[in-house]
């Protein structure tokens, strides 16, 4: 009997341990992009890997907030990957250097990474290559539908290019996986509400 009580304990311990132990999988926030938002900036970059973003769910939507692990080490759970993120991102954050943080972006062999793409394409449009950054920025949201900060990017794009219809369909799909409280919202709308022809600042 007394065999089978600690048994038991031993076992609930166990079983204790395993529920509280934190998740050691990285999880990358819905954005990882930067400079949409009116002054914002990345809010992600500083704890790479980012928490999941505490965005309400909407029916029928689902934001992708964890990335699926690799078997390789140099996948993107690898710390290297999070170190040549955060430098890229300071490379076009804190020193407006956005050739440079291409570079850097495209040798962390995850272009197909939202976050990674977004950044590229981002920094595409602030060399005013328009036609690159539409590459990119399709990119990220073939990888993820429910890219947020790359729906408001591009939905910046399409103002720069005077497509204003196409960027209030991307401030509905910004609505339809994050609400109209969500900053990637606030901004673009925000954006839209300046008469045509305001030079963007984002």
């Amino acid at each position: 009997m007394l065999k089978r009580v600690i048994k038991f304990g031993t076992l609930a311990t166990f079983l204790m341990a395993l529920t509280a132990e934190p998740s050691l999988s990285p999880a990358f926030a819905a954005g990882g992009g930067g400079g949409g938002g009116g002054g914002g900036g990345d809010p992600y970059s500083s704890a790479y890997p980012a928490p999941p973003s505490s965005y309400p769910q909407r029916s029928g939507t689902k934001a992708t907030h964890k990335v699926k692990k690799t078997s390789k080490q140099s996948g993107i759970d690898d710390p290297a990957f999070g170190q040549g993120y955060r430098a890229a991102y300071a490379t076009i954050y804190d020193r407006n250097d956005y050739a440079a943080a291409i570079e850097q972006l495209k040798a962390l062999g995850h272009d197909d990474h939202p976050n990674v793409a977004n950044l590229i394409g981002y920094s595409y449009r602030k060399l005013g290559d328009y036609k690159l950054s539409q590459v990119w920025y399709e990119r990220a949201l073939k990888a993820d539908p429910n890219h947020v900060l790359t729906w408001q990017y591009y939905g910046l794009w399409q103002i720069e290019q005077g497509n204003r219809d196409q960027a209030q369909y991307h401030l509905s799909r910004i609505a339809a996986i994050c609400g109209t409280d969500c900053e990637e919202y606030r901004s673009l709308a925000a954006a839209l509400e300046k008469p045509p022809g305001t030079g963007l600042v984002y």
